[in-house]
């Protein structure tokens, strides 16, 4: 098993040689961030994959957003199905060869085509959910949970790109993600944008329902809080892996 160098995580970057099969905006980004025990991580995510760390820690992610201008490479987006809602948690993962990505543990959304779209051609653990922006706050209640998340964020402070091993480099910078299909076969998908602007976020409110929800627990002030306002994203579909 090789360990994800400096290099593997730039590498990941580079815009990949073939088309990609949707275009997507990623807008409003709240990044918040809890150290976590590795254990706890490692007997969740199928073998294959190895809980990616960053100075001997490891970190679990909850992550809202705004999906904008959602389509495929061949069609033009539509308000009424291309715009909604998505919060996932997430942690940091690589495969055998080291090449660093995404588990996701749940992604709630509130479009519910997207939500059976993503679970269809992407083998992600997307969940329907009742989600808002009222009064600057955003929303999520997913089906069958009693609780309402509520996070209440604004950017603060000086906008910047990550330095390569830093802390925020590790959190932000993820461009493969990784699925598992119903037979366990392990998928890999790739997304391309330009680094992330961002800035340290003020965090007014905070829910920890999500984890909750996905079984983790952790203390109630976050290790890491940044937000961007929004990046372009091209998707590639997804590969086999091994």
């Amino acid at each position: 098993m090789k360990h994800p160098t400096l290099d593997d995580r730039l590498a990941v970057r580079d815009k990949p040689s073939r088309s990609p099969v949707m275009f997507q905006r990623w807008d409003e980004l709240l990044f918040l961030h809890w150290e976590i025990d590795t254990e706890v991580i490692q007997k969740r995510i199928p073998e294959g994959l190895t809980v990616d760390l960053h100075e001997g820690k490891t970190y679990l992610g909850l992550v809202p957003f705004f999906m904008r201008k959602v389509r495929p490479r061949f069609l033009p987006w539509a308000p009424w199905l291309s715009n909604f809602l998505e919060l996932n948690v997430r942690a940091y993962v690589h495969d055998e060869e080291g090449r660093p990505g995404v588990w996701f543990f749940s992604l709630d959304c509130d479009q519910p085509v997207a939500v059976e779209i993503a679970r269809r051609a992407f083998h992600l653990p997307y969940q329907h959910a009742e989600m808002s922006i009222n009064d600057d706050l955003y929303r999520c209640r997913r089906r069958r949970q009693k609780t309402t998340a509520v996070y209440d964020y604004s950017p603060e402070g000086k906008i910047k790109t990550a330095e390569p091993g830093s802390l925020e480099f590790f959190l932000l910078e993820r461009y493969l993600l990784f699925s598992s299909t119903g037979k366990g076969q392990l998928r890999c998908g790739q997304v391309h944008h330009e680094p992330y602007p961002y800035s340290e976020a003020k965090v007014e409110e905070l829910s920890l329902a999500p984890l909750e929800w996905e079984g983790f627990e952790v203390s109630d002030a976050p290790v890491s809080a940044l937000m961007s306002r929004g990046v372009n994203v091209s998707i590639y579909g997804l590969e086999k892996m091994g």
